[in-house]
């Protein structure tokens, strides 16, 4: 019990101290750049939560990441990396799109879910993509989802600059690369008059599901084995290949929800800089680094997620308020993944170390 204890306490304690020290690290850059470090970091928490705007903002920047974050999760539990969140997160917006044009008259009770449905399946085909490349033909996933991130971004730039193209602009000498406005029965709740709306709740409930799912239920067991031992469980006649291909295919289901939630609840439109991140906001990546922060649990995820959102916003309020270099904010956020990354290396480290003490001062037993 005592063990179990400190494992829970650690991964608890040690994303949160690997964060601290990422920021006193930036701090130390702060001083060397003439800044108060101080008034820097009070300008970046009044910039996230000083006000109830700024708190609907970091809300809201918070709910791509947790989408992410929990698929994160679940390819982890699997024994699979999916880093294709950028390109999941795109082609779920697209979905969106087609469904929202297409059906422009429908009313917002069939219109939202529809668009939200589109937007899991559009996400579940990409991440699909990279699961049968790895369970049918051995293609390491992490080359497949980087390489599909950028198909997905040349494939938004094709579509906006041709079928999907804003037609109020098509004419235009410089046309720009977005679509029309969706329609207004497509937006998702809004707290108004801030920018609040209900994507974050649905993010929530998801990490609640997801976590029944992987704990709770048969198929969750099943995902979690193929993570722990691969070989062990095709012994036990779990079939390996299928289970990762389910982990890919909720993975990206769930990144391209969180694309459709952005662009119903946001946007309102897809548009692009002629890159994916133009649109996703690098939320593919800082969402992976979401859920490491929170233990790579569904819902270690949501504050996790929401601390990041508020890094997100905050680090702007910060940059106005001490007058740094705009590479100083892109510096802050790598600096905390950098430590968060690492504690999560050490950890991993440690709990491999307790066991082996374990099977020493044990000899003969089994760990669970």
């Amino acid at each position: 019990m005592k063990s179990f204890d400190l494992s829970r306490l650690n991964a608890i304690f040690v994303p949160l101290i690997a964060g601290g020290l990422g920021l006193i690290v930036g701090a130390v850059m702060l001083w060397f750049l003439g800044a108060n470090p101080l008034e820097a970091y009070a300008g970046m928490v009044n910039g996230a939560f000083g006000s109830p705007n700024a708190l609907a903002d970091t809300l809201v920047k918070a709910g791509p990441l947790l989408f992410v974050g929990i698929g994160t999760c679940i390819a982890y539990r699997c024994g699979v990396i999916n880093i294709g969140g950028e390109g999941q997160i795109v082609m779920g917006a697209l979905a969106t799109t087609g469904v929202a044009l297409t059906f422009q008259d429908a009313p917002a009770i069939l219109l939202v879910p529809a668009g939200l449905l589109a937007g899991f399946i559009g996400g579940a085909f990409w991440g699909g993509i990279a699961g049968v490349l790895k369970v049918k033909f051995g293609v390491n996933e992490v080359l497949s989802t980087i390489m599909l991130n950028s198909i997905a971004g040349f494939i938004l730039v094709f579509l906006l600059t041709g079928v999907l193209i804003d037609p109020t602009t098509a004419d235009n000498a410089i046309k720009i690369p977005q679509t029309q406005r969706l329609p207004n029965a497509s937006d998702l709740w809004r707290w108004i008059p801030t920018r609040f709306h209900g994507g974050l709740i649905l993010g929530v409930v998801i990490a609640i599901l997801a976590y029944i799912l992987l704990w709770r239920t048969t198929i969750g067991y099943r995902i979690r084995a193929v993570g722990f031992n691969p070989r062990a469980s095709k012994y036990a006649g779990i079939s390996v290949q299928r289970y990762q291909l389910l982990a890919f295919v909720l993975s990206g289901a769930l990144a391209g929800l969180g694309g459709a939630v952005e662009l119903l609840g946001v946007t309102h439109r897809v548009f692009s800089d002629g890159s994916a991140h133009g649109f996703t906001g690098n939320a593919g990546f800082n969402g992976i680094v979401a859920a490491l922060f929170g233990s790579l649990h569904p819902i270690g995820t949501i504050p996790a997620s929401i601390l990041f959102g508020a890094l997100l916003v905050g680090a702007n309020s910060l940059q106005r308020t001490v007058q740094v270099p705009s590479a100083f904010v892109i510096t802050l956020d790598g600096l905390i993944v950098v430590f968060v990354v690492a504690s999560q290396i050490w950890a991993q480290k440690r709990s491999v170390k307790r066991v082996d003490e374990t099977h020493v001062a044990t000899p003969g037993t089994e760990t669970a």
